[in-house]
């Protein structure tokens, strides 16, 4: 998220990849690697709720399918940690993060949850990937960017290869996007041949999320009482995301084939 970032420095520490920068702006805390985007964006007295509607609309798929297990690759200030932990008590959830000077200003500035359910991994997320067993998490977010840029790994269908792999049959992958992939386009041509739903959500800044479901769904109305189930336990306006919502693959099932 790009924006002329204002407010003041509250702590500031550099590694092999640069700065890594937090800064407070009224009852906002920023993670910046750059000063200019915004890697994360919480409210302070709310840490678990996300405030950039990317990162909101990442959570559509728990309008689907409850994980027992989710992997968040590119953990930057934890928002999608801290969203899945306090909405999921029974969830276990797997984070990875290349840079640990980030897992320790997402732990000790941003309030990412630090118990027996969350597990941090340091390292790049495509060998971390591999190391995953097959079939073993329900939903894997992949937020994969550096100071200026997504990781051109996230397009790339080993990746999605591996992401399918590590989930299991009920299985989401979300990917945050810089641009929108084309609808006949290498991307999603080789979502839709691994999987069964291929969605597309464009966010007010232009940025798109990615949604590949192993299972047939059905986008609910509206108005459907689970989405309101759903805002009792998170508050991130879940109707108004859902019809956002645009279908770009559908595999018609054996089910469904109408006959000869």
């Amino acid at each position: 998220m790009k924006f002329s970032l204002n407010g003041s420095v509250t702590y500031e520490t550099f590694d092999a990849l640069g700065a890594v920068r937090v800064l407070d702006y009224r009852k906002h805390r920023v993670l910046t690697f750059d000063s200019v985007f915004e890697q994360s964006k919480i409210a302070r007295k709310k840490p678990w709720l996300p405030v950039h509607e990317y990162n909101r609309a990442m959570l559509l798929p728990l309008a689907f399918h409850e994980p027992t297990h989710a992997t968040v690759l590119g953990v930057g200030g934890g928002v999608m940690i801290s969203a899945l932990h306090h909405m999921l008590p029974d969830c276990r959830i797997h984070g990875v993060e290349l840079r640990r000077a980030v897992a320790e200003v997402a732990h000790e500035f941003f309030a990412m949850p630090d118990d027996e359910r969350v597990r941090i991994t340091i390292s790049d997320a495509r060998p971390a990937l591999q190391k995953i067993p097959p079939g073993s998490t329900d939903l894997i977010l992949a937020d994969l960017y550096n100071a200026d840029r997504m990781s051109p790994a996230q397009a790339h269908r080993r990746f999605v290869d591996q992401c399918h792999q590590a989930l299991s049959d009920e299985g989401w992958l979300a990917l945050n996007f810089h641009l929108a992939p084309a609808r006949d386009g290498t991307l999603i041509r080789h979502l839709g041949r691994l999987f069964a739903e291929v969605f597309l959500y464009r966010t007010k800044s232009n940025n798109y999320v990615i949604y590949a479901s192993k299972r047939p769904v059905t986008i609910p109305p509206s108005d459907d009482p689970a989405l309101d189930a759903l805002e009792k336990r998170l508050p991130i306006g879940w109707s108004g995301l859902v019809e956002k919502l645009m279908p770009q693959v559908r595999r018609v099932s054996s089910t469904e084939e109408t006959p000869a």
